[in-house]
Formats: C-alpha cells, structure tokens, sequence
C-alpha cells in the first residue's frame, strides 16, 4: 500500500468536547515523513498508537466506568474522543498526518462538532491528499483472533481484504437489531459511514444531565432517541446508530498504527472491548 497524506493543512475546526464541554481547535497538516498519524497538543507529541493510550477519564463520572471515549497521552496532558478524527483518516486512506489539537487545559478533548466523522472528513477532502514516495506494509491477520467481555464480542479473521462489520442489538427501542458494514472502500465511508452520529438513548441522556453532563447540549445538537425515534432530530441514513457504532470501531482499530487487512465482526462492543482487539492485533503481529 502506498502512505498517504494531506496536500496541505486544512482549516481550523473548532468547537466543545461532549464530555467536557470545553473548547479546542483543531488543524489536521499533512505530515511528509513515514511516521503514521500523531496528535500534538499545545506542542506536547502524541503518537495515535495504542501504547499511547490513556486511563486518564475524561469526566469524574467515568472515574469507575468503562471508557465512553478513547483518550491518549500521560499525566502531562491527554487528549479525549479521539476515535471521530481516527475513523475519517483511515475511512480515507490517510496513513500520515499531525493532528493538532489547542486548548487552554493541558487535558483536551476533540471537538464534538455534530457527533459524526463528517467535519474532520469534509476538511481532509477539501485541501485533498496525496501519496508519499514510501509504501506502507498493511498489518496482516493470520489466525483467526476474539475477545469477548460478556455478550460483546469482537472477532478478528484472516482476510486479503479489509472488511469491518458492526452489529448493534437494542432490543424494546427504536433503534432495534441491525449490522452495519464497510469494506474499506473510501466512497462508502463517506456516503455512509461518515454520516453516522453519536447518540444517547434518552433515558441515558436524562442521567448524564443529571450528573453534570452534555448540560451544553440539547436533542438538536446530538442524536437523542425517544419512544418513537430521534427527538426533534431525525436520522440522516439508514440504521445510523449502528453505522456510528461501526465509525468507532474504524477509529479505535486505528490504533494498531497501519492499514489492516482482516475481516472484522464485532457484536455489542464498545471502546474498551475495541482497545483490548487493538492489543490482541499487535501481539499476533509482532510475534
């Protein structure tokens, strides 16, 4: 596979963490030396590696739950809800790139914007990419690997192509059973997958209001789902959450620090399950 990155840097992206509800900035520049994606934060450098990756929560209230982001960095500054940026550069194909992040906090967090991967791919896409003279060797998966934690799964087999297939199970919602899938093609991250928003159900929404969260946000600015659907919002394409659930896992499995070639089947997942895969990938690799 041929590295690749941006033509230049695009413009500035600015907004509020989810979480956090704190402001940051965001340029994505291209980065011509082979050294993958690597994040900076107030000129402090943050490899987009797994081994990067951070326990520090990006809320008091996550202190004893399992993360509801991926984080990277180390007491001296960290940067959260990293995975949005992620999905869009591998959904792209960029393999080498500096994303640099500016906050008056030495913790940031990314710009939630409107919960989806689309700002940070609609900027690369704008200034347009570029091959580098060196090619990159994909991870390649030779057998078969699972992680589980209960009934979430993820399952990662050996596969001459990428393949990422997400299944999502709400029973007694709207949002329902459904599997979302992207097989590496950069058109159909766009059209699809990109799209896909971050969402809440909304008894889940009422508690993090009550805790002290997403108090800066209301059902317009991120995809709340009632009783009967989206709450004064609607869906943007077919079976979004689980197409959303899909652009984490992108993000997350980003980590490895290479293109993959595998076919990827997660069930129920989430970021912390994601991470452990990650993990479980490398091991393999590096056998």
């Amino acid at each position: 596979m041929q590295r690749q990155t941006l033509s230049q840097p695009t413009r500035t992206i600015s907004g509020t963490g989810l979480f956090s509800a704190q402001p940051a900035t965001v340029v994505i520049e291209p980065r011509k030396a082979a050294t993958g994606i690597v994040f900076t934060l107030n000129g402090k450098t943050i490899p987009a590696h797994i081994d990067a990756l951070s326990s520090r929560p990006v809320h008091p209230v996550f202190a004893q739950l399992k993360p509801r982001c991926t984080s990277i960095g180390d007491d001296d500054g960290t940067i959260a809800t990293i995975e949005h940026v992620l999905s869009a550069l591998a959904g792209l194909g960029v393999t080498d790139a500096v994303v640099d992040v500016r906050c008056e906090a030495r913790h940031a967090e990314i710009p939630i914007m409107d919960g989806s991967a689309k700002p940070f791919a609609d900027a690369c896409l704008e200034v347009g990419l570029c091959e580098l003279s060196e090619p990159i060797d994909p991870i390649t998966v030779r057998e078969r690997i699972e992680v589980r934690d209960g009934d979430a799964s993820i399952v990662i087999e050996a596969s001459d192509t990428p393949s990422y297939a997400y299944s999502i199970d709400y029973p007694g919602t709207p949002i329902g059973s459904h599997t979302a899938e992207w097989d590496g093609d950069r058109a159909s991250y766009i059209d699809s997958v990109a799209l896909a928003r971050t969402f809440s159900l909304e008894h889940e929404a009422n508690q993090m209001q009550r805790a002290g969260l997403f108090t800066h946000l209301s059902p317009r600015d991120m995809l709340v789902i009632g009783e009967s659907g989206p709450i004064e919002n609607e869906y943007r394409v077919e079976h979004e959450c689980a197409q959303h659930k899909l652009l984490d896992l992108i993000g997350d499995l980003a980590l490895v620090g290479a293109p993959m070639l595998a076919r990827v089947s997660a069930v129920r997942s989430g970021h912390a399950l994601a991470h452990e895969a990650a993990r479980a990938i490398l091991r393999q690799a590096n056998a």
